[in-house]
């Protein structure tokens, strides 16, 4: 292959990118960002690849969720805490059930593009560019708020310090020890079923520190009891963005992504001649890539190819997101095809992108039934291909939104608009995501037996 450089995705099509009015306020801006420090280091992102290569040879398991895309507007404590609490709760229903480690990684600290259909939007009878993010334009429908703006992407690096900042104090400093597990609930799914089977599952926790505690192991010197390791993810659109923020390190002589620890492509960008493809096989980071229904084996291999020729284990996560209907069907061909080719990645199932519908009062929405048919669906396709199913990836937030249907909430067509707060996709709320970690826990229990 050709050497690589931060910039070399200049030279290949590029899709999905904002057309900047002004390009030489984004080349200000990018070398504003140039000079910033970086937000995730080096040490860090081995440490996520070290967890991912035990994913790979199935010791352990991949949780990773949060935002479709992150607000400027809804910045702040209480949507950061809210969606890692959750995450920490799916986390320990999962290790329970499992007896395994679960690696946490959030869709957060930088997930502020968003794919786009198509370029413009029409309504009443006036067209203008599409909504793609915070990190590019705003989702009012006024010519001023959809002009793509650089000076947004210092404030996407703004908001995602500030969220890092506060994801490390959540992880380390005292809000993850489990002897806390009982404070994680919100008071909203405490209410729920799912919630009444967390404070039982929180009470046989208690009761087994206590039992250790009092066979005379000091909790305190545990740090696994106290802390937690929380990663951060995003997909890698805004190549601007990402090369501003692409890193040397001197030690390992390797370019790095220091925007989060782990970078994927989507569905729509993952062009084996591509910019992004192109940008991403040049960083050390972890690198996931959607694989849609349309993926045909020699896709997958030369993709696999092309971003992890070395076959070093943790570079990889491929995350299927066929949809309930045709899982079945799409996804074992390729397990089979990957697994012959004597390769290892992470296979992860986003039982979210391929179910996405559209409500009869018109709110993009998804069905919880669906969500959970896909993901039994992918276990069962690794069951028959003799593949480990890694992980699960999913668009959720900890506060009570009301965009996805059903549940043991029984959310309706008629009920989406109480709380309807998403500006691109509809995401599970903190009690749904709470039992969807149960029912993953059921088939996992299973697999163990």
């Amino acid at each position: 292959m050709h050497p690589w450089t931060p910039d070399s995705w200049r030279g290949r099509p590029a899709l999905q990118l904002p057309a900047y009015p002004d390009a030489p306020s984004l080349q200000t801006v990018e070398r504003r960002l140039q000079a910033l420090p970086a937000l995730i280091f080096p040490g860090e992102i081995s440490q996520l690849r070290e967890r991912l290569a035990a994913v790979s040879r199935g010791e352990a398991f991949l949780l990773q969720g949060g935002d479709c895309a992150e607000s400027f507007d809804e910045f702040g404590q209480e949507p950061v805490e809210s969606t890692f609490r959750v995450i920490l709760q799916m986390a320990v229903v999962l290790t329970y059930a499992a007896a395994c480690p679960v690696v946490k990684v959030g869709r957060i600290a930088g997930q502020f593009a968003k794919p786009r259909s198509s370029d413009t939007e029409t309504a009443g009878g006036v067209t203008l560019p599409s909504y793609r993010g915070d990190i590019i334009n705003g989702s009012e429908f006024s010519p001023a708020a959809r002009q793509p703006d650089p000076a947004r992407l210092l404030q996407a690096y703004s908001h995602s310090a500030s969220t890092l900042n506060l994801l490390r104090a959540l992880a380390q400093g005292g809000f993850a020890d489990l002897h806390e597990v009982h404070r994680w609930t919100a008071d909203f799914v405490r209410r729920s079923p799912q919630g009444e089977r967390f404070e039982e599952l929180a009470d046989r926790i208690t009761q087994s520190l206590a039992f250790m505690e009092a066979c005379g192991f000091d909790a305190t010197r545990a740090p696994q009891l106290h802390a937690v390791e929380f990663y951060t993810s995003h997909e890698a659109l805004h190549l601007h963005y990402e090369e501003a923020l692409a890193r040397y390190d001197e030690r390992k002589q390797r370019w790095y992504g220091a925007s989060a620890h782990m970078l994927w492509l989507g569905e729509r960008t993952r062009q084996p001649e591509g910019a992004h493809v192109e940008f991403l096989r040049g960083i050390d980071n972890a690198v996931g890539v959607k694989i849609g229904p349309s993926a045909k084996p020699d896709d997958v291999l030369r993709l696999m190819d092309l971003l992890d020729p070395g076959q070093q284990p943790g570079r990889l996560v491929l995350i299927a997101r066929m949809g309930a209907d045709k899982v079945a069907e799409r996804l074992p061909p390729l397990l089979r095809a990957v697994r012959q080719a004597g390769r290892t990645p992470v296979w992860c199932c986003d039982p979210m992108h391929g179910n996405t519908v559209t409500s009869s009062n018109g709110y993009k929405t998804r069905d919880f039934e669906r969500i959970l048919q896909e993901m039994s669906l992918f276990f069962a396709a690794h069951a028959q291909e003799g593949t480990y199913p890694g992980g699960l990836h999913f668009e959720m937030t900890g506060q009570d939104v009301t965009e996805c249907r059903g549940g043991a909430q029984a959310l309706t067509d008629a009920r989406l608009e109480e709380r309807y707060r998403s500006a691109c996709d509809p995401r599970l709320n903190g009690s749904q995501s709470l039992e969807l970690a149960f029912r993953i826990a059921d088939v996992l229990k299973s697999a163990r037996r």
